[in-house]
């Protein structure tokens, strides 16, 4: 399979990827044809990107870190969380820990790890698959920094509560596309206080759970919020909850930012060493994500243009790549190119 753009879908392609809505329902399911219904319906919830069916990529498989159904459950989990918190009940702490513990598991005894998928996301289920999508990336960086199974389990609740302030914002201030005013963009950052108010006082939480909620937008050399906090000051798991909170804000739709390709998403983490974040935990992280994930359409220095089919995980950002002689993809002779072997040859730019 490979990844396209939703405008550039045709009558009849086959969804390679199933589409599921906020609450886990299936929107459109994986080997579904495409019918011009289908494409408007996919442009009207705000989805940009899908992966669809092609025969000359077919032992291309981009896999996500956790179980599908898994992260299926997250979701569902994490909705239901901030229903609960809206209303004022209590979290399904039971469902909530052994999700976590599902994740954690999985994270763990992974032997290669590397986030080599993009999110397929809808405007109502953004916030709860950043949510999901932020406790995986934070899972991995925790493995890689060697973190234990307890303070891994803490970091995962922490990641994946760490918006539920947002649950106390107006909704309409939270769906609205265009640009915040100066007294919008103070009141969304309240968030970060309300969560930590709202998760402190639960008892069958680790009171890092609520630190994570109050720090992860705060940046060590203190241009951070809410308190400006520096370097040492700021946990070191919540440190880990920002790296992955501001990557998955670049590189997916529906944030409050434009959202731009994993590759520029690993440099716009590299730039804000020693600024935002400390070197290490950025390095480590940045040796876990696929710059150009399996399935993209990219354009080489050659001027062939072919899609990404296999990495390389001591060099995330030198993938294989598979070109075919006719630059549209009609049915020719395909070659690939192993970057990290064909070392004159490199990505320019990337089209889906």
């Amino acid at each position: 399979m490979r990844q396209v753009s939703v405008n550039t879908l045709k009558i009849g392609d086959v969804l390679g990827k199933t589409i599921y809505s906020s609450n886990g329902r299936v929107l459109l399911g994986k080997g579904v044809k495409l019918t011009p219904l289908y494409i408007s319906k996919m442009r009207d919830m705000g989805i940009t990107i899908v992966y669809i069916e092609d025969d000359r990529f077919e032992d291309v498989v981009p896999e996500d870190i956790i179980d599908e159904d898994n992260r299926r459950q997250a979701i569902e989990i994490i909705e239901q969380a901030s229903q609960a918190i809206r209303v004022g009940k209590d979290i399904d702490d039971f469902h909530l820990r052994n999700m976590v513990s599902k994740i954690v598991e999985e994270i763990m005894f992974k032997k290669d790890i590397l986030v080599n998928m993009m999110d397929i996301r809808s405007k109502d289920n953004h916030t709860f698959a950043h949510s999901v999508n932020v406790c995986v990336l934070a899972t991995v960086l925790g493995k890689v920094m060697l973190l234990d199974k307890e303070k891994l389990e803490t970091l995962a609740i922490g990641a994946l509560l760490h918006d539920i302030g947002m649950v106390h914002l107006p909704q309409s201030l939270l769906e609205k596309h265009d640009s915040l005013t100066e007294e919008e963009e103070e009141l969304v950052k309240t968030h970060t206080k309300l969560g930590f108010e709202e998760l402190r006082k639960r008892k069958d939480l680790n009171l890092v759970v609520a630190h994570i909620a109050f720090q992860h937008h705060e940046y060590i050399d203190g241009t951070g919020y809410p308190r400006q906090l520096r370097g040492d000051e700021i946990h070191p798991l919540a440190q880990i909850v920002a790296i992955a909170n501001l990557y998955d804000k670049l590189t997916s739709d529906h944030s409050g930012m434009e959202r731009i390709m994993p590759h520029e998403g690993c440099e716009v983490l590299m730039g804000l060493v020693g600024k935002a974040f400390p070197l290490e935990p950025v390095r480590l992280f940045l040796r876990n994500i696929a710059a150009y994930p399996s399935g993209s359409t990219v354009r080489l220095n050659t001027g062939e243009i072919g899609v990404v089919v296999n990495q390389n995980p001591s060099i995330p950002a030198r993938p294989v790549v598979r070109v075919f002689d006719d630059m549209k993809f009609e049915v020719g002779q395909a070659k690939e190119y192993n970057m990290v072997e064909k070392r004159t040859i490199f990505i320019t730019e990337v089209l889906s």
